[in-house]
C-alpha cells in the first residue's frame, strides 16, 4: 500500500514513538527507521521467558523493599493475565513499541497502572534480552533432548535387528570389505551421541543469569541476584556486568553444535539416498517418506533425507553469521546483537524438525538383504581377509599384499570373485593357501572374524546396541 492510500500511517507511528526513552529526543522516530530498527515481530518469541524472568525480577525487588507485597501481586496478576492473551493469540502487539520487552511492559502499565512502570527498576533491556534469551534457548534444548532420544533408540534397534545383515563397506565409494548393516547403523548412533553431548555443555554454559547486570555496569539499587538465578533455575549469576550483557557465546555454541548435528545427519541422508536409488537398491523408505514426479509416474523421490541434506547449509551459514556478527564488536551491548535471534530461532527450528522427520523414518527403514548380500560380493572385498590368511601362514604382509594384488588382477579377467575360484586357481598364487582358505573368504567369515568391541562381528554388534540402548535410556 502506498502513502497516499495510508497517509495516516507513517504520521501515527511516528507518535506512538517508545516512550521508555522518547524524554531525550525532540522529534519522533522516522516511520521507516521505527519500523527497520523494531524487532517484535520476530523477538515476540520471548514473550513466555520474558514473562517469567520479569515476575521473578518483581519478587526480588519486593524482597529487596523496593516493591511492596500488594504492588508485586499487582504486577504478577497482571503480567500472568498477558501471558495468557499471548498464549492464545488475543495479545496486540506494536512496532512502535519496538520489540517484546516494551510491548509487555506497556500493556502492564495500561492495566495495572503507575506501579507497572516499577518493574523496570534495577534492569535494563541489555541484561532482560540476555536472560530471556538464555531461558528460550534452555526450553528449546529440553525440547530436543527426547527427540534425540527417540532418533537414537530407533537407530539403535534397527542396528539390532539387523547385526547379520552383510552389506559392502566403503572407503572413498568403493567396496572396501564387509560389514553388517547394523555395525553401519551404530556409527550414526557414535556420530549422535558426541553430538548429544555437545548439546549438554551448551545448556551447562549457558545455565547463568545475567538479570542484575543492568545496561553494563550494574545497579545502584540493594538487588539479590542469587535470588533471582535461582527463581530461575540458574546455575548461578554471571560474574561481568560488562560481559553478561553482551555475550552471545551461548547462541554461537548452540549454532556450532547444530552444524555439526546437520553435517553428521547430511552424511546419513546422503546414504539414505544413495542406497534407496536402483543403483544400489539396498533400502526401501515407506511411501509417507517420499515424493513422487509430475512427469515420471515411475519416481519414488526419497525427499526428506535430500531435504535434510539441504537444510544443513543454512544452518551452516546461521553460525557463521553469529561469528561474523560478534567478531568486532567492542563491549559491552550493541544494536548489532538484535540480529542474533532469527539466525539462532531458525537454527532450533530447523534441528527440531530434521530430528523428528528421521526420529520417524529411521525405524521405518526396510533393508533389501539380498540386493546388499549381492553387492558385498562383487568388488573383491574379502581380499584383506586373504591377505591376513597368507599372514598366518608365515607370509610377511607386504608379500601377502602382492600376492593377493595378483589374484584380483585374475578374477578382474576372469570376471571371478575371490570366493568364486577353485582351490587350484588359488595356489598358482601361493602354495601356502589350503582349503581352509574360504572359511575366510566367504562374506559370512569376513565379518564373524572382526570378533573384538567395535567390530563388525554379529555378535559384537549387538553387544554394542544393547550398551548403546542402555546409555541412551539412563538419560530419561
Amino acid at each position: 500500500m502506498s502513502k497516499s492510500e495510508n497517509p495516516k500511517s507513517e504520521k501515527d507511528d511516528n507518535q506512538a514513538t517508545n516512550q521508555s526513552w522518547g524524554g531525550r529526543f525532540n522529534e519522533p522516530v522516522d516511520a521507516f527507521v521505527a519500523r527497520f530498527t523494531a524487532s517484535v515481530n520476530f523477538d515476540q518469541r520471548l514473550a513466555q521467558q520474558d514473562i517469567q524472568g520479569s515476575i521473578a525480577h518483581a519478587r526480588m525487588l519486593e524482597q529487596a523493599g523496593v516493591l511492596s507485597a500488594d504492588e508485586l501481586k499487582l504486577i504478577s496478576d497482571g503480567l500472568q493475565q498477558i501471558a495468557a492473551e499471548i498464549a492464545a493469540g488475543s495479545f496486540d502487539w506494536s512496532v512502535a513499541l519496538e520489540d517484546v520487552h516494551m510491548n509487555i511492559e506497556a500493556a502492564l502499565t495500561d492495566r495495572i497502572g503507575t506501579v507497572g512502570k516499577k518493574l523496570h527498576t534495577g534492569r535494563s533491556r541489555n541484561d532482560q534480552v540476555a536472560t530471556d534469551i538464555r531461558l528460550w534457548l534452555r526450553d528449546q534444548i529440553d525440547l530436543i533432548q527426547p527427540l534425540f532420544a527417540k532418533l537414537q533408540q530407533g537407530i539403535i534397534e534397527l542396528a539390532a535387528s539387523e547385526s547379520e545383515t552383510i552389506m559392502p563397506g566403503f572407503t572413498h565409494l568403493q567396496t572396501a570389505q564387509p560389514v553388517t548393516f547394523g555395525h553401519h547403523l551404530l556409527a550414526w548412533n557414535e556420530m549422535l551421541e558426541r553430538d548429544f553431548g555437545r548439546l549438554l555443555d551448551c545448556r551447562k554454559r549457558l545455565n547463568q543469569s545475567p538479570l542484575g547486570a543492568a545496561a553494563l555496569a550494574g545497579t545502584t539499587y540493594p538487588i539479590n541476584r542469587e535470588f533471582t538465578a535461582a527463581q530461575l533455575n540458574f546455575d548461578k549469576p554471571t560474574e561481568n556486568s560488562l560481559d553478561s550483557v553482551s555475550d552471545r557465546d551461548f547462541a554461537i555454541e548452540f549454532c556450532a553444535f547444530a552444524s555439526m548435528l546437520m553435517t553428521h545427519m547430511s552424511r546419513m541422508s546422503e546414504e539414505l539416498v544413495l542406497w534407496t536409488s536402483a543403483q544400489f537398491q539396498f533400502i526401501n523408505l515407506p511411501d509417507r517418506f517420499c515424493t513422487g514426479s509430475s512427469i515420471m509416474p515411475q519416481k519414488k523421490n526419497p525427499d526428506v533425507p535430500e531435504l535434510v541434506r539441504g537444510k544443513t547449509g543454512r544452518v551452516n551459514g546461521h553460525l557463521i553469521a553469529l561469528l561474523t556478527l560478534m567478531k568486532s564488536q567492542p563491549l559491552a551491548y550493541n544494536k548489532d546483537n538484535q540480529e542474533d535471534k532469527e539466525p539462532l530461532f531458525d537454527a532450533v527450528d530447523t534441528v527440531v524438525d530434521c530430528l523428528r522427520a528421521f526420529a520417524d523414518m529411521i525405524p521405518a527403514i526396510e533393508a533389501n538383504k539380498e540386493s546388499m548380500f549381492e553387492a558385498a560380493r562383487r568388488g573383491f572385498s574379502t581380499a584383506t581377509d586373504l591377505a591376513d590368511y597368507l599372514v598366518g601362514k608365515g607370509i610377511p604382509f607386504r608379500d601377502s599384499h602382492e600376492i593377493v594384488g595378483k589374484s584380483v588382477a585374475y578374477g578382474v579377467d576372469q570376471d571371478k570373485d575371490l570366493s568364486e575360484m577353485s582351490l587350484a586357481e588359488l595356489q598358482q598364487f601361493s602354495d601356502q593357501i589350503e582349503e581352509d582358505v574360504f572359511n575366510v573368504l566367504s562374506l559370512q567369515g569376513s565379518v564373524a572374524a572382526r570378533n573384538h568391541v567395535g567390530g563388525t562381528a554379529p555378535q559384537q554388534v549387538r553387544a554394542a546396541a544393547q550398551r548403546a540402548l542402555t546409555v541412551v535410556k539412563n538419560r530419561n
